[in-house]
């Protein structure tokens, strides 16, 4: 996948920006597809922040709160030239924690479930998809978050699974990227 990063920063920056002046890459998928690694490696090359959807969501219930807090912190100020930022969401006290801005530089990579909802769609330079086998996903998952997680997968992928239909994210992605 990492072969990929170059041609992928390259694909961005002849995208145009439709976040004011700032291109958004919305990295999606489902749990454990690679989402994080790729848009890790695709901002380091870019020298771009990102913005995960972990920190955004407001507890394991909450990928359309999400989805309400990147459009409404980020990327609509983006689109109005305004300064973004947003709320950490702690998962451990169960509330939105301290404040982050989004820094300006031109490019920005967003990492996660929900980056690519219909609501986003317009302020958003390119959409990817990262796929991979349901099996290799939760191992993934289960491996990076362990215990943390492990209670709460079904009902999570049962939360991706109606968001991803409801907003048809993969049938809009601008590349498809199989992972094993």
């Amino acid at each position: 996948m990492n072969d990929l990063v170059p041609w992928i920063s390259l694909w961005l920056r002849a995208r145009p920006a439709r976040a004011g002046r700032t291109r958004v890459l919305a990295v999606e998928g489902r749990s454990g597809s690679g989402k994080s690694t790729l848009a890790t490696a695709v901002a380091e090359e870019l020298a771009a922040p990102v913005v995960r959807m972990d920190d955004l969501y407001p507890g394991w219930d909450g990928l359309l709160g999400g989805v309400d807090a990147l459009v409404g912190w980020i990327l609509r100020p983006l689109s109005r030239e305004r300064p973004a930022r947003w709320r950490r969401y702690d998962w451990a006290d169960g509330g939105y924690a301290e404040w982050h801005e989004v820094p300006v530089t031109g490019i920005l990579v967003l990492d996660g479930t929900g980056s690519g909802a219909l609501a986003a769609a317009p302020y958003l330079s390119g959409l990817l998809w990262l796929e991979a086998d349901d099996e290799v996903r939760k191992a993934r998952a289960l491996e990076r978050d362990g215990d943390l997680y492990a209670p709460h997968w079904d009902r999570w992928a049962a939360q991706e699974e109606r968001f991803h239909a409801r907003d048809g994210v993969p049938a809009r992605a601008d590349l498809t990227i199989t992972t094993t």
